[in-house]
């Protein structure tokens, strides 16, 4: 049946260059094939050849990596856990490269064994966590330069790189990168007692088991 009514007008946030169909974002998957081959995703020819058990695929960690190695001004990190060593060199290597490196974590998941929190408080990374201990500070994203925003299920581990069915969308949106600045800022406001010290060790709070998530 014919419907006299226009078509609803499609708002520009939805249209891609000129008005063209909406383009989607990049969105990464997991559970990877394995951890990455560090020669293979340091540009180099791996030695071990065949012999290599670890992927030398652009998977979605190394793509994932790939975004935290590109910050040049700021990085901040909201999530609820980092035991990935190689997301947490990733953190640090933008603080020695004079990225602003700001993070925020839970404080039950950064007293855990395996966590990496206190290795990158250690590095001079301002830190902070929650210090609650009936709720948790569950968010997981990520805000690159304010123009990139990495957000989705993807807690920050090994467990989630390999074994769990994760994702994260990237967002080139500097408005919305807006937005969850705003929520950053919030948080690093309300847990400004909550620092943690460069000095404290690992597992310093405690040394609970690892969580699996």
């Amino acid at each position: 049946d014919f419907d006299p009514r226009p078509p609803p007008p499609t708002r520009p946030s939805e249209m891609g260059c000129g008005g063209s169909k909406p383009v989607a974002p990049p969105v990464l998957f997991f559970p990877d094939p394995g951890m990455p081959c560090r020669a293979v995703m340091n540009g180099q020819q791996c030695r071990r050849g065949a012999k290599c058990t670890y992927s030398h695929q652009k998977t979605s960690l190394v793509k994932f990596l790939d975004e935290l190695y590109a910050a040049r001004k700021t990085l901040d990190v909201c999530v609820f856990t980092i035991t990935c060593n190689e997301i947490a060199e990733a953190i640090i290597a933008a603080k020695k490269r004079g990225v602003k490196v700001r993070v925020i974590t839970d404080d039950e998941q950064a007293k855990c064994t395996g966590s990496d929190v206190y290795q990158i408080a250690s590095e001079g990374i301002e830190t902070r966590t929650d210090s609650d201990p009936i709720t948790h500070m569950h968010h997981k994203f990520a805000i690159i330069d304010k123009k990139t925003l990495l957000n989705g299920s993807f807690n920050w581990t090994r467990q989630a790189v390999l074994g769990n069915r994760e994702n994260v969308i990237i967002m080139r949106n500097p408005a919305l990168c807006d937005v969850f600045t705003k929520e950053f800022n919030a948080q690093w406001k309300l847990f400004e007692k909550n620092k943690v010290p460069k000095n404290m060790h690992q597992g310093g709070g405690g040394g609970q088991q690892r969580n699996r998530v």
